[in-house]
């Protein structure tokens, strides 16, 4: 078992993006890998029009003591996971504080109504600035970039949770979470184990 504490207890992680981008995946993986350090660990999860590009929502509860209600009080997140950069900035809007740790991947993904031409997406260096002013501390992970040039954008996710990982956030390490990858993705597991360590690598920069 990994010697690593909790920061506090419980701990509050929201994984926040959109639907089809892998969201519930992350959460399940990082929750398992939890779990099997004995921790508890109560999870959340909420949808918007997910099959069309909308918001989803995985609120992750860690104790060493006790089971928690599932959903993070507003104001009260701890680590913040965003998967698309105007999904991430609302969450912090309405959980974060001066104290919340944010990584964020800063690829947009556009709603039907922007595509559509009837509103605009934010400016992403501005919204980027924004998110960074509101944390206590930010990782930008260019996680979406990073795996097309591995293949393909779902190594997103693996690079995601490597990062993190790698950040310190969490009372995991490697060792504890690649087992939980190898049954997560057997048949393509080189190349999410790469992408893991490429995470974990780009949030150490």
């Amino acid at each position: 078992m990994t010697t690593k504490q909790l920061m506090k207890d419980p701990l509050n992680l929201i994984i926040t993006g959109v639907g089809g981008q892998g969201n519930v995946m992350i959460s399940l993986i990082i929750g398992n890998a939890l779990v099997r350090e004995g921790y508890f660990v109560t999870v959340g999860e909420t949808y918007g029009a997910s099959q069309r590009g909308g918001p989803v929502m995985s609120h992750l509860r860690i104790s060493r003591e006790t089971q928690y209600s599932p959903f993070i009080p507003n104001g009260c997140a701890d680590i913040i996971l965003g998967m698309e950069p105007v999904e991430t900035l609302r969450m912090l809007g309405q959980y974060g504080n001066p104290d919340v740790l944010t990584i964020i991947n800063p690829r947009p993904i556009y709603s039907i109504d922007v595509t559509g031409g009837s509103a605009e997406y934010p400016d992403l260096d501005k919204l980027v600035q924004t998110v960074k002013k509101l944390s206590a501390k930010t990782w930008v992970i260019n996680a979406t970039e990073e795996a097309q040039k591995m293949g393909s954008p779902m190594f997103a996710n693996a690079i995601l949770v490597g990062a993190v990982i790698g950040s310190g956030v969490l009372p995991l390490d490697k060792k504890v979470v690649e087992p939980v990858l190898r049954e997560t993705f057997p048949k393509e597991i080189e190349a999410n184990l790469s992408a893991f360590n490429k995470g974990i690598a780009l949030v150490k920069q």
